[in-house]
């Protein structure tokens, strides 16, 4: 299922709309942060983990982190949704990676008892946005949940995991910690996301420089996403897209707006640096190849929504293979006669 939503940045702001906060309540932090160096034998070291939770902290440390904060606030505002669509309270949950806690603020304490934020950014849980939830605080990494087994009835995370470097492992985690017939609700960002800048920055560097080098950092396929969260044990799976596009008045706002919210590539191959006039003429090619009528540029984030529960006998379980008492030809045959008009 494929939706699309298109947004507006536009002086500086997005005309989009907020949440509500509610009242305060004590937090507490605990380390769960894995020392560096800490990947599991089986993982790619494709990204730069601490530079991640150093251009987290910065951003969170921003005067005006609210500013950037509009993508997030959407996404966790249509994963609180699909909490909601659930008939059941949570007694207890865990978000993870929740940034300044972009999900909480949506929920309620008569769905939600008891929440658990966890994030690598000391800073983003520091400045978490207020939520009349009960809240703790735990400063912890995505692969590495600090939690004993069977403790959660709702594990949720908005735009998190594409940046860890073991996916599979994350989902494991989560599997690990989730109660039987517990669920996860989760989003992150798609294969398609940015694709814009994306080709503008390669058409450019190839132009200017005779090569390029990956600027934004790869994303996992929709294809992959169901595969991993069946191998990591969730069962009853549903997989779904969304898309936001939101309009920049140029390029280098989008880039700032990436900044702002703790987004910039930190891939190991990364490019330290591009030349200006590379990045003049990335600008160019955006306007020119996507640009709107009215001079602003589109960016695509396409959002992947996921959802998955961990096994309990209650469950509903498929019939046993041979007990069918109705071929699919005698079902073809019926579909004809009703086609026809015959009774």
């Amino acid at each position: 299922m494929l939706r699309s939503v298109v947004l507006w940045r536009l002086s500086g702001r997005l005309c989009c709309p907020a949440g509500s906060v509610g009242s305060s309540s004590r937090r507490e932090v605990a380390s769960g942060v894995p020392p560096l160096g800490s990947n599991t034998p089986r993982s790619l070291n494709i990204f730069d983990r601490q530079l991640k939770r150093k251009q987290k902290n910065w951003a969170a440390q921003q005067p005006e982190p609210m500013k950037f904060d509009y993508l997030r606030e959407e996404v966790g505002s249509r994963i609180a949704d699909r909490v909601y669509d659930i008939a059941r309270d949570f007694a207890l949950a865990l978000d993870v990676g929740c940034g300044r806690g972009y999900i909480a603020q949506h929920l309620n304490k008569e769905t939600v008892g008891k929440i658990f934020q966890t994030d690598i950014a000391e800073h983003a849980l520091k400045n978490a946005l207020e939520t009349d939830i009960p809240t703790v605080n735990v400063l912890a990494d995505e692969e590495f949940l600090p939690f004993q087994e069977n403790t959660f009835d709702l594990v949720v995370s908005s735009l998190s995991l594409h940046w860890v470097n073991d996916l599979p492992r994350a989902l494991e985690q989560i599997h690990y910690v989730l109660k039987p017939d517990g669920v996860f609700v989760g989003a992150m960002f798609g294969g398609d996301t940015l694709y814009e800048l994306r080709c503008s920055l390669q058409l450019a560097e190839t132009e200017r420089e005779g090569g390029f080098s990956p600027h934004i950092s790869p994303f996992t396929a929709v294809n992959d996403l169901g595969h991993l969260l069946g191998r990591a044990g969730f069962n009853t799976l549903t997989v779904d897209t969304d898309e936001i596009q939101v309009n920049y008045p140029g390029m280098f706002e989008l880039m700032e707006d990436l900044k702002g919210m703790g987004e910039s590539n930190c891939s190991w191959n990364r490019k330290a640096l591009l030349h200006r006039d590379t990045m003049l003429a990335a600008a160019a090619v955006y306007r020119e190849m996507y640009g709107n009528e009215d001079g602003s540029i589109p960016a695509t984030y396409q959002i992947y929504h996921m959802i998955g529960w961990k096994y309990h006998d209650s469950q509903a379980k498929p019939a046993e293979r041979g007990s069918a008492t109705v071929s699919f030809g005698e079902l073809a045959k019926l579909n004809d006669a009703m086609s026809q008009g015959k009774p």
